[in-house]
């Protein structure tokens, strides 16, 4: 694993800039967690994102390991430790798979984490450094800030999420990646997921790249609000189908377990998605406009 640099090894909101540090109580606003002193000053980023996979089975465990042989930044959990997210299987099936990437592990909540958030995923990441008192916080990379959203909860408009999001997108450009479990969009088996909408709307002309799992398999849709959504979901736990003939769809695999490989720099983002054991299935490069600060 890549040595840890001097922004990793101070406290988490200091390490991801985490805005879920700012209110009820923390102490720091949206706004100051997000000033260049607290962001990681690299001119470059490997960062992976991948779901659907912490059941403690095989595939999982490969996909993990491929991962961490790349020395990875950051890797971005998008949710779901199966069956229900209980102390018991963050010990048994994500600790033997992805729990090798905690150093650099940034979760976001899964469906199958929600409902037994308080005995598994919260005091699971909170002893990798997560603060998980709320469930959305922001950090910055190689000139792109990351923002992890919460797609089971904190929907509705006047939740500390949403009053949270338009404060931590004041900064302009679209050097933003946001991930969140449910996609907006998704031509796999569970289709549009569409109560995350005012998450989407929030990130129109704010952010250029949206990824989740939720569907397990891989997809990049087409742009849309000048977003692109990839859906990274092929973790390790079993294999949805993808409708080949959704019109909104730009590139698909759902027979191979793998992840989303995105190598940042300011101002663009180089994506691939890469199957075990290291396979190039599909690569671009998406550019977005600098933030300001």
């Amino acid at each position: 694993m890549r040595p840890r640099s001097p922004a990793l090894l101070v406290a988490a909101c200091i390490v991801l800039g985490v805005a879920g540090c700012g209110e009820d109580g923390s102490g720091s606003s949206a706004r100051d967690t997000q000033s260049p002193a607290r962001s990681d000053s690299k001119r470059t980023a490997l960062v992976w994102a991948v779901g659907d996979g912490a059941d403690g089975e095989s595939d999982g465990r490969r996909v993990a390991q491929m991962i961490a042989r790349s020395n990875p930044d950051r890797v971005l959990y998008l949710g779901d430790v199966y069956e229900s997210g209980t102390a018991e299987e963050f010990e048994e099936n994500y600790r033997p798979t992805y729990g090798i990437l905690d150093e650099v592990i940034a979760p976001t909540p899964g469906n199958h984490d929600w409902d037994n958030r308080e005995e598994g995923y919260d005091p699971y990441f909170e002893r990798t450094g997560i603060p998980t008192d709320r469930h959305h916080y922001s950090f910055k990379t190689a000139g792109w800030e990351i923002l992890s959203l919460n797609s089971e909860a904190g929907l509705e408009e006047d939740s500390a999420q949403r009053r949270w999001l338009p404060r931590a997108l004041e900064e302009r450009g679209t050097c933003r990646i946001a991930f969140l479990h449910r996609p907006f969009m998704s031509a796999g088996r569970h289709g549009d997921q569409r109560q995350v909408a005012p998450l989407w709307r929030a990130l129109r002309g704010r952010a250029v790249i949206v990824l989740s799992g939720h569907d397990h398999n891989m997809q990049r849709l087409k742009p849309r609000d000048g977003l692109v959504q990839f859906i990274s979901g092929a973790g390790g736990r079993s294999q949805y189908e993808s409708d080949e003939n959704d019109p909104r769809l730009a590139w698909d695999e759902d027979d191979e377990y793998g992840a989303l490989r995105l190598d940042l720099r300011p101002g663009a983002a180089r994506y691939r998605f890469v199957a075990l054991p290291g396979r190039t299935l599909h690569s671009g490069t998406i550019r977005c406009r600098r933030l300001s600060g």
